[in-house]
Parts: structure tokens; sequence; C-alpha cells
């Protein structure tokens, strides 16, 4: 090749270069640290509500403080809204008047898993179980023969409410769900991967031992007494139980190298921590007000009071511009979202319903999607041309590095996220997020870079004028 056509190349076409080539010994060593805090706060928050916990927790200790209606909010002021205990707002209040709008991420910290269903207590052939229902696009065959924890709540009917965490300590015991022997399954060899574990056979494995004495259903009591004896509750409160069975495994290190982070929940809490803790290490007063949205139920669409769909987030804008005088909706349409959910990694092992051209890479940091929706875009909120290039300006100006691709192939399948409701309320709005292996299942990997270059990006959007 001559030098002009070197030089021609060079200046005029795309060369994507793998993020470890473009980084420095400074840098990896922050990749490495913001990473071991990543994972801590992953073994922390197993679900929404101890992930929205564990959050508050965070932000109380960087200066945040609860939102009271009505009070006048300065610039450089740090409150947030944790709302029913299941999602979190946060807002770093800026110098410019909120009427000129805000910096927003919108992460979801719901993730796929199993929900005890209200009767879910049963005994068959003297073994105890939990019946549940799965939440969120799972591959049931995936679920089964892998250890599992139960967290959650117990409303009782005196308005106490009782914390359950069985399997989630050192030394405690796990629960599991059973599947068939090979020997005996040859005609379960012969269904689709979608028939060959059934909604109805996702059943946890309580126990096997009886309680003393005679009478039916003895295990069924067994596990009762043990579980009256913890938590003081009887069958009729599960009724009014909220209790989530998630894989009973701690993130760790994936690959001889270190450079990439397997655990359950990375789908959407990689972007939901790299959202909160770019706005927690903001060290000087946003030019305009930076706002963090952690929400709940994106995995079942969004609905519900704790959903991206509900008031909550309108309620708390509002609560914030009321605070300076401003009209809501001159905010929005003068602010800016980046919705930050996870896309997915290019899988040599599957490359057929991949597009190479266009997919997610690991180590090639953040990926912008333009749009996400299925077949014709269907459920996109497809940001704009303007839209795309004002957050390429903003990652290059700040060093970010990142990618731009689509979920797959064409008609291959699809997903959404949060962006065309935030798009709806008429904010500007594009889709960003860290690339997943294995996405929704019970032990998903991401990159370690594409993480940290995520946390970068937030920041960059926040600090953006």
């Amino acid at each position: 090749m001559s030098d002009t056509n070197k030089e021609l190349k060079e200046r005029l076409l795309s060369s994507r270069k793998n993020g470890f080539d473009r980084i420095d010994a400074a840098e990896l060593a922050a990749v490495n640290a913001y990473c071991k805090d990543y994972m801590a706060f992953l073994d922390a928050g197993k679900t929404e509500r101890l992930c929205a916990a564990e959050a508050v927790h965070l932000a109380e200790q960087a200066g945040y403080r609860p939102l009271k209606r009505g009070e006048a909010l300065k610039p450089g002021d740090k409150v947030y809204v944790c709302n029913r205990g299941k999602s979190v707002l946060l807002a770093h209040i800026g110098t410019k008047p909120i009427s000129k709008g805000a910096q927003i991420t919108a992460a979801h910290i719901d993730s796929p898993r199993l929900d005890l269903k209200p009767n879910p207590l049963y005994e068959d052939t003297e073994l105890a179980y939990f019946k549940t229902h799965y939440y969120g696009g799972i591959r049931k065959y995936q679920w089964v023969t892998i250890p599992m924890e139960l967290h959650g709540v117990v409303a009782l009917t005196d308005g106490r409410t009782v914390t359950v965490n069985i399997g989630g300590d050192d030394g405690d015991p796990k629960l599991v769900i059973t599947d068939l022997l090979p020997h005996l399954g040859q005609e379960q060899n012969k269904k689709t991967l979608a028939e060959g574990i059934m909604g109805e056979q996702l059943n946890l494995l309580l126990g096997s031992k009886p309680i003393s004495g005679e009478g039916s259903d003895r295990v069924k009591l067994s596990v009762m007494q043990l579980l009256n004896e913890k938590y003081g509750i009887t069958e009729d409160d599960f009724t009014s139980a909220e209790l989530e069975a998630v894989p009973a495994v701690k993130a760790t290190e994936i690959g001889l190298d270190r450079s990439m982070i397997g655990a359950y929940g990375h789908d959407d809490r990689v972007c939901g921590y790299a959202a909160l803790r770019a706005l927690l290490d903001m060290d000087k007063t946003p030019v305009k007000t930076s706002v963090c949205v952690l929400a709940d139920k994106e995995e079942i669409g969004s609905d519900g009071v704790t959903g991206m769909q509900s008031a909550a987030f309108d309620t708390f804008m509002e609560d914030l511009c009321e605070a300076q005088g401003a009209a809501l909706r001159v905010c929005l349409e003068n602010s800016f979202c980046l919705s930050a959910d996870v896309t997915a990694a290019y899988d040599p092992n599957f490359g057929d319903v991949y597009e190479k051209k266009n997919a997610a890479y690991l180590n090639y940091g953040i990926g912008l999607c333009k749009y996400t929706g299925a077949r014709g875009k269907s459920g996109a909120s497809d940001a704009s041309a303007e839209t795309v290039g004002y957050v390429r300006g903003i990652f290059e100006r700040a060093n970010v590095i990142w990618q731009i691709a689509e979920l797959g192939k064409v008609d291959a399948g699809g997903g959404g996220t949060v962006a065309m409701y935030m798009a709806n309320r008429n904010i500007t709005t594009l889709d960003a997020g860290v690339p997943v292996l294995a996405m929704h299942a019970p032990f998903e990997v991401v990159s370690k870079l594409d993480c940290y270059e995520t946390y970068k990006g937030m920041k960059a959007i926040y600090e953006a004028e």
C-alpha cells in the first residue's frame, strides 16, 4: 500500500481497536479497582430491593440526603428518593437552572429470576418444594441443577415486614431445582430447548426430613416449622410475601488473564452501578442538574409503580422543577437521557445470529445502540442522527472507548429497554451499555474494560454542558 493510500485509509476509514491496545498501565489499574468495587456491589444486591438498599447506602456515604418535597434546592445539593424500596432516583443540582434541562442516565436494577407463587409450599412423595413463577425472559433449562438462594420480604397482617435470607450467607444451606438423569431422558431429549424444562417444573427442593410423629405432609410441616422458628411466619403469610430465588453464586473473575467478570445480574446492574458510581464520584457541581434513575420492572415491561412507565420519575423531576420555579415540560424537552442498558456481545460459538459489522465486541468499550426493538425496529425510540452525534462528541472529548452496535441480525429476535419510555416524555434519548455474553442466563459474562468505559461514559454525560 502506498503512503498516500495508507494516509487516506487512516483518515477516512473506521479503525476500531481492542481497548487493551488503547489504555496505559494507569488506566488498567483504574479498571481493576473499579471492577473490584462493582463485584462487591453485585454480591450485596442480588435482588432489586437489596440493590436499591445498597445504592442508598452508597449515596448517603457520598453526601446525598432524602429529598423533602417543597424544599428549596441550590447548586451543589445532592438528593435522592427511594421509591417503595425497589427503585432509586438521585439528583446532583447543577449551576444552570433546571429549566435548561438535566443530564439523565436511566438504568434498571431488576434481573430475571424465579419468584415464589402466592401458595408455594407443597409436599410430594415425602419431598418438600416451593413452586415458582419465573420473572422476565429466561431460558428455563439454564435454571436447573444450580445452587439457589432466596431473598425477599414477608408482610404480616400487623404491619410488620420480615426480611428473608435463605442461602445468602456463608454456611447457609442452598436450594436447587432438579433435572432428569440422562439414563431416563430419551423422551426429554426429543423436545426443543424451550420445552425440555417447563415453567411448572421449576420447583425448588426444600427438604426431605419428616417431622416425628404421625400424619400427612410431615416433610412440609418440618420445613414450615423451621421457617416459623427463624422468621415467625406461617403458611398463610406467603400470600403477602415477595420472595425471589436467585443463583447462589458470587461475582468472580473469568479467564486466566482475569479480564472478565462472571456473575448473576449483570443485566442491568452493570449499567446501574456505572450510572450510580459516576454520579457519586463527581467532585464538583455539574453545569446541568445530573439525574440517575435506577428503575425496577424493566424485565417485564417497566409497568407498575416502581417501573419506568410509572409517574414516579415525573413526580421526582417535578419536585426538582418546583424547587426552582421551573415548568416540568420545559425541563424535559431540554434534557438528555442515556438509556443505560446492556447489549449483546458477539459470541463466536453462536455467530450465525449476529451481523459481524454491526455487533458489539468484548473489550471495545461501551456500546451505543441507535435503536433496539424487534423486526422493523418495533419497540424502539430510534435516536436521531443529531443525538448519536452529540454523544459521540461527548465520548471522544472525554477519551471514552466506545462502539456502536445492533442487538443481532435483522429478524433474528430483538429486545427493548427503557429508552422509549424516556423518549415518550419528550426527552432526547439514546441507548448505551455494556456488551454481555450469555445475557439473561443465571451466570453472565462481561469485560472489565467495558465496565469501566461505561462508567467513564456516564460521568462524561453528567459533566456535559
